[in-house]
């Protein structure tokens, strides 16, 4: 029988990938602020870069995400500075519900980053030189496979291996099964419990 970590660890995510170009893309262009007044997060993903996709509609181009060659893809790609702007939870959550399971970027906003953690979604990141050559690799064969490599630190699409890095405290935490700080909050409920009826103020206000 698996236990809860173990089902919870994220080592290898492999999918087709979709790329979204430029720097500096902020999070109220991946999920813009009129969506904010949801009281779930349900149906967030259809509203992924939701005026982006439209614009590209009004200038007769196809946005990648309006694309259905990149239906069900599970790797986003993306460029420097990925997530700034405000700290809003609608953004990861929003491309988590699209269907992303993987984030390969040049770099990312400090708060999106953990906000992606917490929801159990890896950011790691290259090179501009790779990042143009994986973009590159998925536009020309948007069936192609690509596989992140959490343990090794890697991300591999048929003969094509390129180095990945992630703040390696990160990492421990998807490697271990352990980047839920709720579920590891409430594993750890007998051990809180005896800890807190040991405190002398614990039964003045429970």
């Amino acid at each position: 029988m698996t236990t809860k970590a173990e089902e919870m660890r994220r080592i290898v995510i492999a999918g087709r990938a979709v790329a979204i170009h430029g720097n500096d893309i902020d999070t109220d262009r991946v999920i813009p602020a009129r969506f904010l007044r949801c009281v779930t997060f349900e149906g967030l993903g259809d509203h992924l870069f939701e005026d982006d996709r439209k614009i590209a509609h009004d200038q007769g181009r196809r946005h990648p995400l309006n694309d259905s060659k990149h239906e069900g893809a599970e790797i986003l790609l993306v460029n420097k500075n990925f997530g700034c702007g405000s700290s809003r939870e609608h953004a990861p959550q929003a491309i988590l519900r699209w269907g992303i399971r993987a984030i390969v970027g040049e770099s990312f906003a400090q708060i999106f980053f953990g906000n992606c953690v917490a929801l159990g979604l890896p950011c790691v990141m290259v090179n501009e030189a790779t990042m143009g050559e994986l973009m590159r690799l998925s536009e020309e064969n948007a069936s192609r496979v690509f596989a992140v490599n959490l343990e090794n630190k890697t991300v591999r699409t048929g003969a094509n291996e390129f180095d990945v890095e992630m703040e390696e405290g990160m990492r421990r935490q998807f490697l271990e099964g352990c980047w839920d700080s709720m579920t590891e909050l409430i594993s750890a409920r007998d051990q809180i419990e005896a800890t807190a009826a040991h405190l002398p103020y614990f039964n003045s206000w429970r």
